[in-house]
């Protein structure tokens, strides 16, 4: 499922060939900044030599984090990590990106859309998409109390 990066053409503003917007497939999103952008390094591999999947949880973690924070500038802990299918291996040297989407936001909570992206190489212009997850944070207090979810000032 690799693409060429192309115009903005879907309903949810990703960048996209007009084909990939007809089949509904996802299409990477040139016109946005990722919460995270990492390229993969070797010690972060698994036996089979792909990038293993806890590396990428943990900056879909870190991702959703980052977002959750635009509402609260307090603790937040991680409740569920939803939805998280690998549809493509990621490599050494890829450049991985994390985009974000509020999804929800509740009294306590906030839910938070994952989408992950990998650049081939680096340098290429080869987009793949990795996955996506539904990621869902609860504020606490010092003792890990649910409390109410405050805008920053």
């Amino acid at each position: 499922m690799a693409l060429k990066e192309g115009k903005r053409t879907d309903a949810r503003g990703f960048g996209c060939s007009p084909m990939k917007a007809e089949k509904g497939e996802p299409c990477y999103p040139s016109d946005r900044q990722p919460s995270i952008r990492i390229i993969m390094m070797p010690r972060d591999t698994n036996p089979l030599g792909t990038i293993f999947g806890p590396v990428i949880l943990s900056h879909i973690d870190l991702s959703a984090a980052i977002e959750g924070h635009r509402y609260h500038p307090g603790r937040l802990v991680t409740v569920a990590m939803d939805q998280v299918v690998f549809k493509q291996p990621v490599f050494v040297g890829d450049l991985g990106s994390f985009f974000t989407d509020t999804v929800r936001r509740g009294t306590t909570s906030v839910t938070v859309k994952v989408s992950v992206w990998a650049k081939r190489h680096c340098t290429s212009q080869e987009f793949v998409y990795v996955t996506e997850a539904l990621e869902t944070m609860v504020a606490v207090d010092d003792q890990f109390r649910k409390v109410a979810i405050r805008k920053h000032s």
